[in-house]
């Protein structure tokens, strides 16, 4: 037995909204009021089709949905605005079922894990006392890569931190975005339905697994490779 290779502990690597922290929707509605300021008119459900991606990306594809055109200045006015927007609605977002638990159990069985998510700083640091981690707690966000999903560059960036290989890495997501980023990483792709995403979307994007919400996920962690004696 001693001469098998030793298979190395998985590493698990968060998206944020919608994966551990209910946001989705306060996003979506940070997004249509910025957007209504300037003049734009979309639905809600074609903002929600593109949360997770990053800011100028999520802007970029939905002018091209519309036909219309921004200059710079005004991307850059509109994710600011969405950012002051989002901060106003903190205080109604909360962890996903299972969400702090979840990370406790892994950092309890000594299974490495970080957030990677497509918010900046200023956003995505309001998340950690309401998920009951310390602010020196494994996190990367879209000020500290070059691009944002659908790249891999976040998921990179995330296994750096933790000294993992991509390769023996999990990439848990709510989008498509995230399962599109995590195969260009070389990850594997884990699935939740918490962000609005049905189970054929993420499967067909790369999920190998999905579950409900965090909760789920932590109730079958054995499927994953991760067991009490890690």
């Amino acid at each position: 037995m001693d001469d098998f290779p030793q298979v190395p502990t998985p590493a698990f690597l968060f998206d944020l909204d919608g994966t551990l922290i209910d946001s989705v929707y306060q996003h979506v509605i940070a997004w249509r009021q910025a957007l209504s300021g300037m003049g734009i008119d979309l639905s809600v459900w074609r903002i929600h089709r593109r949360i997770g991606m990053s800011g100028g990306l999520f802007v970029s594809a939905l002018l091209r949905e519309t036909g219309l055109k921004l200059t710079q200045e005004q991307i850059d006015e509109l994710q600011t605005v969405h950012a002051d927007n989002y901060a106003e609605q903190i205080d109604s977002v909360r962890p996903l079922p299972g969400a702090p638990e979840l990370l406790a159990e892994l950092t309890a069985r000594g299974v490495p894990w970080a957030i990677a998510t497509s918010g900046y700083a200023r956003t995505a640091r309001l998340a950690l006392d309401m998920l009951g981690l310390p602010d020196d707690a494994p996190m990367v966000t879209r000020d500290r890569v070059r691009r944002a999903k659908p790249d891999p560059d976040l998921f990179l960036a995330g296994a750096a931190l933790v000294g993992a290989d991509p390769r023996h890495a999990m990439v848990v997501g709510d989008s498509v975005w995230d399962l599109l980023a995590a195969r260009r990483a070389g990850a594997l792709g884990i699935g939740l339905l918490s962000g609005g995403y049905g189970r054929d979307e993420l499967e067909r994007a790369g999920a190998f697994r999905v579950y409900a919400d965090p909760a789920d996920m932590l109730d079958r962690l054995d499927e994953l490779g991760v067991r009490q004696s890690d």
